[in-house]
């Protein structure tokens, strides 16, 4: 459907914006127990011309088609576990029933169109209709169980990095690469690890590809056969410190592992080369805490929520040296992190743009955007409105780095309606609004897929 706009859209933007996140928190009489369990929903926001349309449509996933015959939730999600007797929970340990309930983010594997969750089934989908096209065909040599929704693009090297987590009574971390051209994955490094570490995304600079491991850990015999949903057989052991392990993308050689204070975070937003250092600039909490302040139960009753975390950067020493001491980067408080990461993947960059939460606000209700030079500031308000992740978009003929716009969905709570925002990246002016005619779950992440 075509939105009614206030404002104009820019017209050079003509591609498409994609996004998932959970929509469907209610399955017969069964609710799911965290906001990342919801059944995922696709949206489709399409520009051309200056006009804006927009489509949604429920991810046909195993997952969802499962829960919609049973009544009930199907599958085990990350922190809600259908009810099962022991004896099936024993038999899942040899068949595993992974979800693939794609509520996370949206990415293309070998030009495919893809909805991702942390699982190692992502699902594929026809990015015009929306149309469940069934799973995306992963090498065996990859494998794993547990994998992440943000993969790094290299143009360079012309291909995706990701990881997957194979659990087992020796579980290993495993580094691959998605070529772009369609051709078979393949495996970069591994590294053994006793009790794997929940990790969201990871970091990646021009040479290296570095693994995060926070000190939220499980141990794999707990989670294969405990009665537990997935996240709740995790446990915060902060005398691990954080850990940084340092990997060559084209030998996968173990290049450095360095230890830091314990601290959690979700999202990486940039990582650099800087002479024999790595820079990382990470979204942290002080702990894994922020994952119970995202149960549903405690979200519907309207409790207050601290979805946001500090902007810090660490440097790692590659040729020895002093334990690092994180440094704030910004006083502003942000989650959903963003960059122009076309530019600046990989590489000393100055602007990041986040959903924010402004003093005594109760969830994300601003925009920011933060100068990591300088340490500055912008944000973007509207009372009564929560905005979700600000998606870059450059310019066709941009010359440096932010030149474009910010994309948002955001909610009016006030008019129980969504609509989207384009802002100037830079200032954050507001440009304009398209008005949804209704209002749209809150999401997770999506991507701008231009017109070619």
């Amino acid at each position: 459907m075509q939105l009614p706009l206030r404002g104009a859209f820019p017209a050079w933007l003509t591609g498409t914006l994609l996004r998932t996140g959970p929509a469907k928190f209610d399955v017969g009489s069964t609710t799911v127990n965290h906001w990342f369990d919801g059944l995922a929903m696709l949206h489709r926001f399409s520009f051309a011309g200056g006009e804006v349309t927009y489509s949604n449509r429920f991810l046909s996933s195993d997952s969802y088609c499962e829960a919609a015959v049973k009544g009930s939730l199907a599958r085990g999600e990350f922190a809600t576990d259908p009810c099962r007797t022991l004896f099936q929970r024993v038999a899942a340990v040899f068949a595993p029933h992974l979800t693939d309930n794609c509520n996370v983010n949206v990415d293309a594997f070998g030009g495919k169109t893809v909805a991702l969750t942390e699982t190692t089934l992502p699902v594929r989908f026809d990015a015009e209709t929306l149309e469940t096209l069934g799973h995306y065909a992963a090498s065996a040599e990859v494998g794993g169980m547990v994998s992440i929704a943000h993969p790094h693009h290299d143009a360079e090297r012309g291909c995706r990095f990701s990881y997957v987590v194979d659990f087992g009574r020796r579980s290993h971390y495993r580094l691959f690469a998605i070529p772009d051209d369609g051709s078979p994955e393949r495996v970069v490094a591994e590294m053994p690890i006793d009790k794997p570490a929940y990790m969201h995304s990871f970091a990646m600079t021009e040479r290296y590809l570095v693994l995060t491991e926070f000190p939220l850990v499980v141990d794999p015999l707990r989670l294969m056969l405990g009665l537990a949903p997935f996240i709740r057989n995790y446990r915060w052991t902060p005398q691990r410190g954080l850990r940084f392990h340092v990997f060559d993308k084209d030998s996968g050689a173990l290049i450095a592992s360095r230890t830091a204070d314990a601290a959690f975070a979700f999202h990486h937003v940039n990582a650099y080369e800087e002479g024999a250092d790595v820079v990382i600039d990470v979204i942290t909490y002080e702990d894994a805490g922020i994952i119970d302040q995202l149960y549903l139960e405690r979200l519907r009753a309207g409790e207050p929520v601290n979805a946001t975390g500090r902007l810090m950067r660490y440097r790692l020493p590659l040729n020895g040296g002093d334990p690092m001491h994180p440094v704030a980067i910004a006083d502003e408080m942000l989650e959903l992190p963003r960059i122009d990461y076309e530019h600046c993947a990989g590489k000393p960059y100055r602007y990041v743009w986040g959903a924010g939460r402004r003093p005594g606000g109760d969830f994300l209700d601003s925009i920011v955007g933060v100068d990591v030079e300088s340490g500055a500031t912008r944000t973007w308000f509207a009372d009564g409105c929560f905005p979700g992740e600000p998606v870059f978009v450059a310019k066709p003929d941009a010359q440096g780095e932010g030149e474009g716009v910010l994309l948002s969905v955001v909610l009016d709570a006030r008019r129980s309606q969504s609509f989207l925002l384009v802002l100037d990246a830079q200032s954050l002016a507001e440009i304009a609004r398209a008005d949804c005619p209704h209002h749209i779950p809150f999401s997770f992440h999506g991507n701008y897929f231009p017109k070619h």
